[in-house]
């Protein structure tokens, strides 16, 4: 399959650039209008019947409420009552920021078991092709895999093509958070890959994590595999725009500012997930530490400057990395800016050395993973630059103290 993620196309890419104005016609008509990733049917339906709903004779919050409040709302309740709440409420509750990651992770569970099991109906059903039976099937048996032990699944909707994330360590005592933002083609049904394993989020993540604990065994740390945004399918119009992007920014900005704690957070965004961490960067917290990029087609900006964070900015991309030859421009509102690893643009750059490729930089053993998981652990002095020079490091040294709320 074609994907932006895997294959160059450039020339469907230059012809996309080439047809800018119109394009920049049809966004006046709102061809290209911002799409409303709440109003899924299934999480739809469970956050509209707990704005009916009570608990021991109280009204519950607004489940758009800031997660402050919501997290003061479960704290006053009881463990039955909370047990309760994620069993009547399994989507809302799971994908509520503000709600105990604990309760998430088993409301999450509950949601998956209601999703196999309607995938299980659906590989049945005559009103549906043969395809349409095959991918229920493969559904079924991914939300399988997501329920398996020892599994967290901090977000779950198993509408459209689905959106999930994964947290591995103790997300709740974690002294150091990284959260992985994949790029175009994630879905529930790509979230996690056999083959070319490290593509994926689930393995990029797990890689993540494993090299950081490998860094720094000292510091607890957690790694959250963040595919709970609704990223372009393939390379096209969505591939080549921040509609996806802005949309993907407003939930990623909402999951680190309901995280538990105080811990620094780290950003490492793969491919469009650049793009995302780039339009999200003027929002996000304090306690966002660091943006790492790897193979970015650009972050919306002209400089690192211009992201409107106060976060160290890190870029990476490997020699044989294809997405250096995409036209680093934008152009009524085709493209996607600058390079991240050009000098001009002020990022601090980093070895991405044995990544091979678009896909291989979460790949074990190699430069870009140690260096993401230095990062990960807040030992800026470790990190190895690109060109084997003392650049990245300037004005760095040893690790960073908490972060500000």
């Amino acid at each position: 399959m074609t994907s932006f993620d895997t294959s160059p196309q450039l020339n469907v890419w230059r012809a996309l650039l080439a047809l800018a104005v119109v394009f920049v016609m049809l966004a006046t008509t709102g061809w290209t209008a911002l799409r409303n990733q709440r109003a899924t049917p299934a999480l739809q339906f469970s956050l509209s019947a707990w704005e009916h709903g009570r608990v021991a004779g109280r009204e519950l919050p607004d489940p758009d409420s800031a997660p402050a409040r919501l997290a003061r709302f479960f704290t006053s309740l009881t463990a039955d009552q909370r047990s309760a709440l994620a069993r009547r409420y399994p989507l809302a509750v799971g994908n509520m920021n503000g709600a105990p990651v604990e309760l998430r992770y088993r409301a999450n569970h509950i949601a998956l078991l209601q999703a196999r099991k309607a995938e299980r109906k659906r590989m049945h059903d005559n009103r549906l092709s043969p395809a349409g039976q095959r991918e229920a099937g493969r559904r079924m048996q991914r939300y399988a895999a997501l329920m398996s032990p020892g599994r967290h699944i901090l977000a779950f909707d198993p509408a459209g093509s689905g959106r999930v994330a994964e947290v591995f360590g103790d997300l709740g005592r974690a002294e150091r958070v990284s959260v992985v933002v994949p790029g175009v083609d994630t879905n529930v049904l790509t979230f996690q890959r056999t083959y070319r394993k490290y593509s994926a989020p689930v393995g990029m993540a797990q890689s993540l994590y494993a090299a950081e604990r490998t860094a720094d065994p000292s510091t607890r740390t957690a790694v959250i595999a963040w595919a709970d945004y609704t990223a372009p399918g393939g390379l096209g119009l969505d591939s080549a725009t921040a509609t996806r992007a802005e949309a993907g920014a407003v939930r990623l900005n909402a999951l680190v500012r309901a995280l538990p704690g105080s811990a620094p957070v780290s950003l490492f965004c793969h491919s469009y997930g650049s793009v995302v961490c780039g339009v999200a960067a003027p929002t996000l917290p304090g306690r966002v530490a660091d943006i790492a990029v790897a193979g970015s087609p650009g972050m919306r900006v002209a400089k690192a400057s211009h992201l409107g964070t106060s976060a160290r900015v890190w870029a990476m991309r490997d020699a044989d990395d294809w997405v250096q030859d995409v036209p680093y421009l934008e152009l009524g509102g085709l493209g996607h800016g600058a390079d991240p690893v050009s000098s001009a643009f002020g990022a601090r750059v980093l070895s991405a050395r044995d990544a091979e490729g678009h896909s291989g930089y979460f790949e074990p053993g190699t430069d870009s993973v140690r260096n993401f998981a230095e990062i990960g652990v807040g030992a800026y002095d470790s990190v190895r630059c690109a060109g084997d020079d003392e650049a990245c490091r300037e004005g760095l040294s040893g690790t960073t103290p908490v972060g500000r709320a």
